[in-house]
């Protein structure tokens, strides 16, 4: 499960102490139809062993993951709904690694790479020779602050120099923060047609270079982007006679632009990055319903399998300075554990289902729900047939009987289905009714397919090595998969659909923070596509109303260029309701330009 402060209802899970079982329970044959505490043990101990190391996608550990998730499906009849028997295939690159050719050279000293300077994982691969200029914070804000650090300066191909940051770090309500992240200086920079980007680092953050990651949302940023460690920032400023230190603190103190070429310097880089891209699955197992029409339709049951592997720097590891194996013992073995007990019962009653269930173990979801987001771009049913989607992450870990459930708002019948169903289990219900949430589900919800995503709470052992098998609520757990078998039963028997009910935004609600406006449209979070790529438009939005469609790629407004998410929400950032702008969008071969009105 991916952590992030946006989603409110996990605020109210900490309840200062849990009490796990931690005895050894006794390993059953799993021939029980039934649901048992005893199996789920089983499935969490395989799952959550050493021996998977942490089941980072692509890796053996998360072979053994796919070998143990469909040998059960197999033996309990559940048959393959992939495109290779369970499987379907996504590329996943596990790591982005520096090439052979990474240089740094100022006025003729050549610096170490991973030791004097390192390029960024959103870096674009190539080569720059030029002067430089230093931009300060490289702001261009014109709004409640005004501060321009590239006022009378022309930058056209050179290296602008950057202090990460801004100039009041320490006020944690500070008017900056919307244009101090990284991404969006280097924006900024292609803007003034920058040719690349130095990084360097405030005092107080000596404590070395920022680490080599790829991030799957951001598909390069156009231009050469690197970190200098505070010994070659200091040479550098030194080579035009100036004190790096004493400037940012001049700036820090000042609150102004103090921006400057730096004359008789010459930078020349290289950058060499490389992707390692491998194949890897999501899982697919199908229980077909028995009822000849509604057996066309489906209630979709989903948990993902990966974890972070061994963690360690620049992972989502919350004990970051430790590279161990993370056993994700909640996050999310257990929630596969669920899949594999409610499907074995469900596939021992078929004759009780109307509707087909279809169960998904998906891959890479803490890289930031990759299979999921594969899967809904690239589904293997028409989605239109899907009645629900029920997504299970970290359900191990129930204190006092406590259940939060997402996504109660995306149908009317939810919370009186869940209220009702639970006069069997006495479970402390806690609704959240926003469909998008940190999780597997948020896809289908953007595909206007109502979602119920059951969690036990957030924990101090979330995502650190000490989440662990010995720390599961293994009857907390059959309570939930027990309660969940029976809203399967029951959604798989209806007459009807639950009818869909928008309840809340279809992005993260952080990204929304600074905008004054919106176009109207649902991004395609899971495009690789260089641009933002759009999956609808929300009706009567100022979108649709301008002739975008789903498929469309944004790649600019107002010529000004957008290659990312990021770009597009530091765009939108700048709009003003009433304005009207010039989209550029590539659709198809075509490229168009459409006028629309905020």
């Amino acid at each position: 499960m991916r952590k992030s402060s946006i989603f409110l209802f996990v605020i109210f899970l900490f309840t200062g102490c849990f009490p796990f079982l931690r005895q050894t329970p006794h390993l059953s044959p799993h021939n029980n139809p039934e649901i048992t505490a005893g199996e789920i043990s089983d499935h969490v101990k395989f799952l959550a062993a050493d021996a998977l190391r942490g089941r980072y996608p692509g890796t053996p550990g998360s072979d053994k993951a796919v070998e143990y998730i469909t040998r059960r499906w197999a033996a309990d009849g559940i048959l393959p709904a992939g495109e290779n028997g369970y499987k379907q295939t996504f590329d996943f690159t596990n790591r982005i690694e520096l090439g052979e050719d990474n240089s740094l050279i100022i006025n003729n000293r050549t610096f170490a790479v991973g030791e004097d300077f390192i390029p960024l994982g959103f870096s674009a691969n190539g080569d720059l020779t030029a002067d430089a200029a230093f931009v300060g914070y490289g702001f261009t804000i014109d709004d409640s602050i005004q501060w321009n650090d590239y006022s009378g300066l022309d930058v056209t191909g050179k290296w602008v120099i950057i202090i990460r940051g801004g100039p009041d770090a320490d006020n944690p309500h500070s008017p900056f923060d919307p244009h101090t992240p990284l991404r969006k200086k280097v924006l900024v920079a292609r803007d003034h047609k920058a040719g690349g980007v130095l990084f360097v680092s405030q005092p107080e953050e000596e404590g070395g270079l920022i680490p080599l990651k790829f991030d799957y949302d951001f598909s390069g940023a156009g231009i050469p982007v690197i970190h200098l460690s505070s010994k070659t920032a200091k040479f550098l400023f030194s080579t035009a006679g100036k004190d790096l230190p004493a400037i940012i603190a001049a700036l820090n103190r000042n609150q102004s632009p103090r921006s400057f070429l730096l004359g008789k310097t010459t930078i020349s880089a290289t950058v060499e990055l490389v992707k390692n891209t491998t194949p890897v699955p999501n899982l697919i197992g199908l229980i077909p319903g028995n009822d000849p029409v509604l057996r066309d339709e489906y209630v979709i049951i989903g948990a993902h399998f990966d974890h972070l592997g061994l963690g360690g720097p620049g992972t989502n590891s919350t004990q970051s300075d430790t590279i161990a194996v993370h056993n994700g013992a909640d996050d999310n073995a257990s929630g596969v554990a669920g899949i594999l007990e409610i499907g074995q019962k469900l596939a021992a009653n078929r004759e009780n289902l109307r509707r087909s269930v279809l169960l998904i173990c998906f891959n890479a979801e803490e890289e930031g729900l990759l299979g999921s987001k594969f899967f809904v771009n690239n589904p293997t049913i028409d989605l239109e047939k899907v009645s629900a989607m029920i997504n299970l992450d970290m359900i191990g870990r129930m204190t006092d009987s406590s259940l939060v459930i997402g996504g109660t708002g995306t149908s009317p019948i939810f919370e009186p289905l869940l209220n009702e169903l639970n006069r069997g289990f006495n479970l402390s219900l806690k609704f959240n009714n926003e469909g998008y949430g940190p999780s597997d589900h948020a896809g289908f919800y953007t595909n206007d397919i109502p979602v119920l995503f059951f969690f036990t709470g957030i924990h101090r052992d979330y995502h650190k090595p000490s989440d662990d098998w010995d720390r599961i609520n293994i009857f907390g757990e059959k309570l939930v998969a027990d309660y969940v078998y029976d809203l399967v039963l029951y959604l798989s028997r209806l007459d009807e659909k639950p009818q869909f009910t928008a309840a809340g935004p279809k992005e993260p609600t952080v990204s929304r923070r600074s905008f004054k406006v919106t176009l109207g449209i649902i991004p395609a979070y899971g495009s690789q596509a260089e641009g933002l790529e759009i999956d609808g438009t929300r009706k009567a939005g100022p979108a649709e109303k301008a002739g975008l469609k789903k498929g469309d790629i944004i790649i600019a407004i107002d010529e000004k260029g957008i290659k990312n998410i990021y770009d597009y929400m530091y765009r939108l950032e700048e709009l003003k309701p009433g304005q009207t702008i010039i989209v550029k969008i590539k659709r198809g071969d075509e490229i168009l330009e459409l006028p629309l009105e905020l």
